[in-house]
């Protein structure tokens, strides 16, 4: 059994399922670079692990928490690698691993959990949206003191369609139902970008701009909307702090 000087040691796994386009990538970085730059991570804190890639995890038992990226895969796609990282977080979740999801990182999680994920029925999410939260992110530490409504970065084809037993939904947005999700008290996930900035949003619109016109939608109305997340952002601040930071000082 691990004390608190062994907890000190372990690094975050930051579990990286994708690659952003090489036109994002080659302005803001990788996805784990993205969070380490917005939660201030210093590289010794964490251990990258490019599951999309082939890498194996090693056991829960060797971190003290993990983040799961976001991805340009879809998880009904159902690819190997995708279907072992699903299997790694049931058993992280039995060992009471903090854990924390991001968009695809997000989806994964309900999917390991007994939840159904699908393509929405009302196309994709993306841009800078308001995100609300609901009656019970009251007793969630991680939301203390937010406003009721805050604004997001989102892009996204797939959502959480179904939950998993005993998943407590903790925010919405009016195209999303499942925003924000807990799993008991240490597992939480968001389908928005906590860790995207105002240029990195920026940067995707751009990108998509032919497919996200060609998909109906007001590419010039979401680039007018882009702006600042900084609530959005705390979530990924305080997860860190509380799972990262605390375990480090003990």
């Amino acid at each position: 059994m691990s004390g608190p000087a062994d907890q000190a040691l372990q690094p975050l796994a930051i579990i990286q399922t994708g690659t952003p386009p090489e036109a994002i990538s080659s302005r803001h970085g990788s996805f784990s670079q993205m969070i380490c730059r917005a939660a201030g991570l210093r590289p010794d804190e964490v251990e990258v692990i490019p599951v999309h890639e082939g890498a194996a995890i090693e056991p829960p038992s060797r971190y003290r928490a993990a983040i799961v990226t976001g991805s340009p895969a879809m998880v009904t796609d159902g690819a190997a690698w995708s279907e072992r990282t699903a299997e790694w977080l049931r058993q992280a979740v039995d060992k009471n691993l903090p854990i924390f999801g991001i968009c695809y990182g997000h989806q994964l999680l309900a999917h390991a959990l007994g939840g159904r994920i699908d393509y929405h029925p009302r196309g994709r999410e993306v841009g800078t949206q308001l995100v609300e939260l609901l009656e019970t992110a009251a007793s969630s530490p991680l939301l203390q003191g937010l406003p009721r409504r805050f604004p997001a970065h989102l892009i996204h084809q797939q959502s959480v369609i179904e939950l998993p037993p005993g998943a407590t939904v903790l925010a919405r947005s009016e195209h999303d139902a499942h925003q924000i999700i807990q799993y008991g008290d240490c597992v939480v996930s968001s389908q928005y970008h906590p860790e995207f900035s105002p240029g990195i949003m920026d940067t995707y619109v751009a990108h998509y701009r032919p497919q996200l016109s060609a998909e109906g939608l007001d590419v010039d109305a979401l680039n007018a909307g882009i702006r600042p997340t900084p609530e959005a952002q705390q979530l990924l601040l305080r997860f860190v702090e509380r799972h990262v930071r605390l375990r480090e000082a003990a």
